[in-house]
Formats: structure tokens, sequence, C-alpha cells
């Protein structure tokens, strides 16, 4: 391709691709280094008790075997807890890398084991002998708030460790549901999922020759890891190198530090030898962070025309065993709480519980698929209290494109959106008059296979804060873009380095995308939050630009002509009127001192962009049984101006299956001892693409004004919108039987017990 310029906002294959196709990239565990050693994990087989003792005696004296370690053997300082929502974090809720005195979830690591093979570490964990009190075990966040519920974290006092109440004084003494003629109340339980990205998490820790630490991670954030392992080692930053491997996904799961991270770079140091650990899928399924798992309890109040007056709702979020990375999507669901509606009064209280369960982090979505789904549930439950139309109750009730930007009661600032149009874009896709049309006759026919149609419409939180970008342009003509953001799949190469190339009008196979390593990138934040394209897109854009106002000031003294005079064209600077009288980037280039053109930008949005669809979710219940399937699923998204839009769709694609996912199939699940009993893919419900349909996809363009490109998130979308449209659609075919809802998943068993219970 002679230009880029007529690339920019169509589709462009993914040059990562080649190399997943083929096999030649390199994940974690094909990784392999002369002198490698390998780590397991004891871990803990009890979810709550005294840790009274871990014997390693007979572990240490097998073949192979060439240490094993407990956590007074290494001294790592405990991981704070994440920054509290109202106040400093407390360090009695700090999480340790190896349990000390006290356990409290099944897998929590107890001790590690190094050997010379994975299969001489894997012998090491059977010799060794974990002496553990057991103590209750309390699972259910509602039950962990009891009186006589098992504490924790005894210092702490309770098992509430998160807590916002509402701002009541702005209701100038009025009730929240004052004026309400009909009132919509119910309780929602979200469920809580495992992320189970294609690859488990991962690190190779090795002592470099200087002195340093390399280490090799499967993550999303490689600045946050170094900055987490150079905190526990008590190492200058400088002195530790994060980079990844290709990585299989992430999701949000891998966007901090682990303990495993901090303990194998611990005993790679203490060695100076490479370690490596890889996680068994058992392992990821029970050490991975969870998502999800929130209950919800609302009041949703409206006059009689269907008109919002307030909303009064309490959250209790599952944080599991420690309140680690679980206050990010207790944040996120609190924010987006009013969604895309006009809600003139709202109450919400907002409470994260500790429990003997594997620890919640970020998990696509991270807040808003949680706070979509209690929001559209309500608003389908009004509907049914005023015997309106779903699709019309929000119609009156969602914010209008002249009321925006505005700041919501939760403190979101929404940027631009027309949420009308999603929806009647959405509606005319899927035909909703004809599928309401088929749904009347089946029902009319009371045959044994009913039709559901659910509507969800959404708005969500993207790319907030910054990101680094550098733009070098070299004397062969070469630009390298250097970024802050790390990805893992999403198609960042092909997207950046299409930004890049249409700034300075050459083919992208000119531009080279440098990331994902703390010894090459200055600095960066990392990908998470559906931020990247519009933060180190917008951070490219602008570094790109600078290095083309370089080369053209240094194109003016070259040529002997004013700046303003110097323009551009295909492959370089000319000037205007003569063609002739022009300079390539690779000439440019060379001229400046050193033989290169540089600059870099940290673009930044405080408050982010605000991405927006409507989803339409058409399904079949089979009464007789309770089995569901997913007939069609359409998805309007908006997320501003589309550089890739086949990379759009992919990630559309991508957040629509787990949302269905979520809807239909999984759920985490722990017995009343706090023993897991979906720590297999044998009993874990994760689908394959045979049990989704072919998605239907659409779109409406709003740009953000927050950004120079325009752009919004769209890698969660899918996620946030997908999950409530299901779960409306399956409710909405259960309803001649009077059934008003049904907790998530919504497998057969649990339809079929519904329809049982409410006709019985």
């Amino acid at each position: 391709m002679s230009s880029t310029v007529s690339v920019l906002g169509h589709r462009v294959d993914r040059r990562e691709d080649p190399a997943l196709l083929t096999g030649s990239a390199g994940f974690m565990a094909d990784v392999v280094v002369p002198g490698m050693l390998h780590a397991a994990f004891v871990r803990s087989y009890a979810a709550h008790g005294v840790l009274r003792d871990v014997d390693l005696t007979a572990a240490k004296e097998l073949p192979g075997v060439v240490a094993a370690y407990v956590a007074a053997d290494l001294g790592l300082p405990d991981i704070p807890e994440w920054p509290r929502a109202e106040g400093p974090p407390r360090p009695e809720l700090a999480r340790p890398c190896l349990a000390r005195d006290r356990v409290r979830y099944v897998g929590e690591p107890v001790a590690v084991v190094v050997a010379r093979s994975a299969a001489d570490a894997a012998d090491a964990l059977e010799q060794v002998v974990v002496d553990i009190e057991p103590l209750p075990a309390v699972v259910d966040p509602m039950a962990a708030m009891e009186p006589h519920a098992p504490v924790l974290f005894e210092a702490f006092g309770s098992n509430v460790v998160l807590e916002v109440r509402p701002d009541d004084p702005s209701l100038g003494g009025r009730g929240v549901l004052e004026g309400a003629e009909v009132v919509a109340r119910a309780r929602f339980v979200n469920n809580r999922v495992a992320p189970v990205p294609m690859e488990p998490n991962g690190i190779l820790a090795r002592p470099a020759p200087d002195g340093r630490l390399d280490c090799l991670v499967s993550c999303q954030a490689p600045f946050a890891v170094r900055a987490g392992i150079a905190r526990a080692l008590g190492r200058d930053e400088a002195s530790v190198r994060v980079h990844t491997p290709a990585v299989g996904g992430g999701f949000g799961a891998k966007g901090g530090v682990y303990p495993e991270h901090l303990v194998i770079a611990a005993v790679a140091d203490r060695l100076g030898a490479p370690v490596r650990h890889v996680e068994t899928r058992s392992e990821n399924l029970v050490a991975m962070s969870h998502g999800r798992g929130q209950v919800q309890e609302i009041a949703l109040g409206a006059r009689r025309d269907g008109t919002v007056v307030g909303l009064e709702a309490r959250t209790v979020t599952d944080v599991g065993a420690y309140c680690w990375r679980g206050a990010i999507p207790f944040r996120t669901a609190r924010l987006m709480a009013t969604g895309p509606y006009r809600i003139p009064r709202l109450s919400l209280t907002s409470l994260g519980v500790v429990t003997t369960t594997t620890p919640i982090g970020p998990y696509r979505g991270a807040g808003r698929p949680e706070a979509a789904a209690m929001l559209e549930r309500a608003m389908d439950l009004l509907a049914d209290e005023l015997g309106m139309d779903p699709v019309e109750v929000r119609r009156r009730n969602l914010l209008r494109p002249d009321e925006l930007p505005i700041r919501t009661h939760t403190g979101a600032h929404y940027d631009s959106g027309d949420y009308a149009r999603a929806l009647d874009h959405v509606l005319e896709l899927a035909g909703l008059d004809d599928l309401r049309a088929e749904q009347a006759a089946r029902r009319a026919g009371r045959g044994l296979r009913q039709l559901g149609i659910g509507v969800s419409t959404f708005v969500e939180i993207s790319g907030a804060g910054a990101e680094y970008g550098a733009v070098a342009l070299q004397a062969d003509g070469t630009v390298v873009l250097t970024t802050g953001a790390s990805p893992h799949g999403q198609g960042h190469e092909t997207t950046l380095a299409q930004v890049v190339a249409a700034v300075f009008d050459v083919p992208m196979t000119q531009v080279v995308v440098v990331h994902s390593d703390t010894d090459r990138v200055a600095r960066g934040t990392g990908t998470f939050g559906s931020r990247t394209g519009q933060l180190a897109g917008s951070a490219a854009h602008r570094a790109a630009e600078a290095v083309v106002e370089l080369a053209r000031r240094q194109a003016a003294d070259l040529l002997e002509a004013a700046p303003e005079d110097v323009v551009a064209v295909p492959g370089g600077l000319s000037v205007a009127g003569v063609p002739a009288r022009g300079l390539t980037w690779g000439e440019l280039a060379a001229a400046a001192p050193g033989g290169e053109l540089r600059a870099e930008d940290d673009f930044a949005q405080e408050h982010g962009t605000y991405p927006f669809g409507a989803h339409l979710a058409v399904v079949e219940v089979d009464v007789e049984t309770g089995r569901v399937t997913l007939e069609r699923l359409v998805a309007v998204d908006d997320c501003g101006t589309v550089v890739n839009p086949m990379i759009v769709a992919g990630q559309v694609h991508g957040g629509l299956a787990q949302g269905a996912a979520q809807a239909l199939f999984e759920e985490v699940r722990f017995d009343a001892t706090g023993n897991p009993s979906t720590a297999t893919l044998a009993d874990y419900g994760m689908p394959s693409a045979a049990e989704l349909p072919s998605f239907e996809l659409g779109e409406t363009v709003t740009p953000s004004p927050r950004n120079p490109l325009g752009m919004k998130g769209v890698g969660e979308s899918g996620s946030v919108g997908a999950t409530a449209a299901i779960q409306n659609a399956v409710v909405d075919a259960l309803r001649p039987f009077g059934v008003r809802h049904v907790d998530m998943p919504l497998t057969a068993e649990r339809v079929w017990r519904a329809i049982r219970d409410a006709t019985s």
C-alpha cells in the first residue's frame, strides 16, 4: 500500500496474526532458558483456618528439588490494600505473598518449592505437610455481614471493608421516591465468574549479569508489575526489568501484581538462577482473581406515565478474601449506577465485604456490567408494573443529546451521546415488530418453545487516566512508535500503526511499534479499561504531529523556504507549488542531529470518555426442560471515531461472547465450607462458539470531544450490554407463567425451577 490516508477508518488486517496463526508467537510456557528451575506452589486446602505448620522436610529431600520456602524464609512485605474509596489503605487488610498465621481461601499460597523440572516440583508438592486448624467459613457476602459471622481480619473488626453511603443533603429533605406512583422493588444476584484467559498466569524471573532482575511476565501492565516487584524486593525500579512474551488474554485479571509474581522474583534473586512458574488450569480457576459477585437491592420509582423520579439501591460486593483489587469493580459499579437515564434522585449505599473465597478483581467491564444489569432489570420490572412496553419506558427516560455533557449523581462526567438513536437502530436491525408478532403467535399456540425478546441500553466509562507515546523518524524512513500500552490480543499494533502512518502518509510497513518492555519504553500505564485506542492512540497522534512539525522547520532551513510554505506530500515534505523542491522523511531525519527526529507525549483524560449502545437478544426457551437457546444477539455500539472497523468488530464479538457466557452458563460456586466446586473446566460452564449464534452488529458514531481522534473505548461494551439483554429476554419468555425475575446464570435447571415455582 502506497499511502495509509485512505486506510485510516477502514478495515486493515491485523499485523499480529501471522505469528499467532503459524504458531511462532512464544507464550510464557514456550519460554525456556539455560539452567531454568521450575516452581510450584503449595496451596491451602482449607477456606479458613489457623496455619499451624508447614513441614517442607520430606519435599526438600527429594531428588531434583533445589529449595523450598515458607513466608518466614523469604520475608516479603504484604501487598498493600488497593486505595480505598473513603480513606487511606488499612495495613491490617493487606495481602500476604505466602500465608503466615491464617489462611482465608482455598488455593491461597502457603509455600513454594523449586526443582530442576516441572515433574520434580509437582512430586515435591505431594510431600509437603500442611497443618491448618479449621475456622468457620463464610462464602456468602450477605451472611458475612451478620453479627455472628466469622471475622476474617480481627484487627480490622468487621467483614465490611468498603463502605460508601448516599449523600442525602442534596435531596433537600425529600425522599428519593417522593412523587412515585409506581415502585419496582427487587433483589438481584450478579453471579461470580472466572476470567479463564486462554493462557493462565505465569512469570520467569532471572538475575542478569549486571545485578538487575529480568522478569518475563504474562501481564497487562508491565510498569505496575515492575513497581510491585521492586517494592517487595527493596530494589530501585531501574534495577528490575519487566517485559511480556505473547500474552494469551487477560480481561483485566492480569492488570496487577500477584503474590506468585513476587515470590518467584524473590526466589530467583535468592538462588541466583532463572525460575519459572506457569499456573495449571485448575490453579488458575482458584488463584486468579474472579469477577462480578454482587447482590443488589433496588427500588425504582416512577410516575404513571413512565417518568422515573428516583432510584434507591444498596449493593453488596463480594471482594473475596482480600480487599486487593476488588475496590476497582466496587467503585466502577457505583460510578455507573444511573446508566444512560435521567434519574432525578439517587440514594445508593455501596458495601464491599470480604468472604473466605478467591479474591475478586477487575474482569471485562469491571463494575459496568454489574451496574447495567441492575438498572436494565429494574427498567423491565418497572415496565411490568406500569403495564408499559419496556422499550417505551427506556425511551422516555434516556438522556437527550442536548443534556450532555453532564455530571451524574455518582460523579461520572458523560461527554457525548445520542442514546435514543442507538436504541432505534438496534430495533430496526432486529426487526422488532416481526419478532413481537412471532412471539404473540407462539404464546397464543401455547407451544413448548417460547420466544423471549430482551433489550438493554447502556453507557460505560473508558479511557480514564493517561498513556505515554513517543515517535522517532529515522534516517532510513522508518517511523518507530514506542507506547506505554501493553496489548494482549486486541490488535493495538495494527491500530496504532494506522494512526501514525496516517500522520506521515507512509505505508504501515514503515511503522514499527515497540511496547510491553520497561527497558525499551520510558514509562507507561498498560492496557485495560478500554483505554488504549484513545489514550495511546492520541499520544501517538500528537507525538507524530510534533515530529512532522520538527521536520517542517528542518525542511524550511534546508530548502530555504518559510515554514508555512512547507507542505506534506506522500513520503515527505516539499515547498508549496514547487513539488520538485522536496525532501523525503528519511532525508529530513538524516539531516537532524543524531540522525533522527523524535517527540514524545503523555496524553491524559481526567474524566475518561463514555461509550454507549443498545443490545437486543432473542432466546427460545423449552418450557418443559428449561433449556435456553440464544437465537440472536444484535448489538449497536457507539465508540466514537473508528480507526479499524475489523478490530472494533472483533472486540465487540469477544465482549458479547463473555456477556452471553455470564448470562447463560458461567458461575463460580463454593460449598458451605468454602471448597470450590468449579475448579476445572469440566465443572465450570464456559461455552464454546457452538453455543453462541452469529452476532449481528450495527453502529452509531458520536465522536468524543475529549481527545484529538474523537475515540471512545469498545473492548468492554459487549460484556456490559449483552448480559442484561439476554437475561431480560429469558424473563420475557417466562412472563406468561408469572415469572418476574430469574438470577443468572439462566441454566436449564434454574429456568425449569422458576417455571415450576411460579405455576405450582
